[in-house]
């Protein structure tokens, strides 16, 4: 199989890293100005558990991120670009919380306002659960969101995690304290669901 020649379309038909509807890519610094697109968005960062952040640019955005340019893992964390199959930029998902001991880790999500509702967000967290439940060995994922993150919670559900629990008055938000919700699925029912998704490879 030879190099691929610029410009030539590439078959991405069976890469580990797409799903039905969105590409998992590295984060590259050109990225930092869609970034600061997202930073614009304050009602979206606070549920995210973020709060209110200071002013940024995309030069400061563009140091902080530096870090994990290129899939690195940088403080726990691997960052990825969820783009749609036609190469647009839809938001970013990330695998953090690891341990190898235990055998668990949890994920990050966020999807663009102007592309949410189109299951961009459930196709990147499954290719997410495969890598983690399939090629790193993990036993379990566990993972959380604001109360008052219906989107979240809705996904959770569509992806088949179990409700495992509330943590009451977790964050503070908007002048209020707010409850975490806890999410958990183990290899065991993630490949439960999983029977029948799959076509098989030829």
């Amino acid at each position: 199989m030879g190099v691929p020649v610029e410009g030539a379309a590439l078959d991405y038909s069976r890469y580990f890293w797409q799903g039905e509807k969105v590409r998992l890519r590295p984060l590259h610094l050109d990225d930092a100005a869609h970034a600061f697109a997202g930073s614009l968005d304050s009602p979206s960062r606070r549920v995210l558990q973020l709060g209110i952040e200071l002013p940024t640019s995309v030069e400061v955005l563009k140091k902080g991120l530096e870090k994990w340019v290129g899939c690195r893992d940088a403080d726990g964390v691997v960052i990825f670009i969820m783009e749609t199959l036609e190469g647009e930029n839809v938001g970013g998902i990330s695998l953090h919380t690891r341990s190898e001991k235990n055998g668990t880790f949890s994920f990050g999500v966020v999807t663009d306002r102007a592309h949410r509702g189109k299951g961009y967000a459930e196709d990147a967290v499954r290719l997410l659960l495969r890598y983690g439940f399939r090629e790193r060995r993990y036993q379990k994922c566990n993972s959380a969101c604001v109360a008052t993150n219906e989107a979240s919670v809705r996904l959770h559900e569509n992806l088949g995690f179990a409700h495992e629990g509330r943590r009451r008055r977790q964050w503070f938000l908007d002048g209020e304290f707010h409850d975490d919700v806890l999410f958990g699925m183990t290899r065991e029912e993630f490949e439960a669901l999983e029977k029948g998704r799959e076509p098989s490879e030829s």
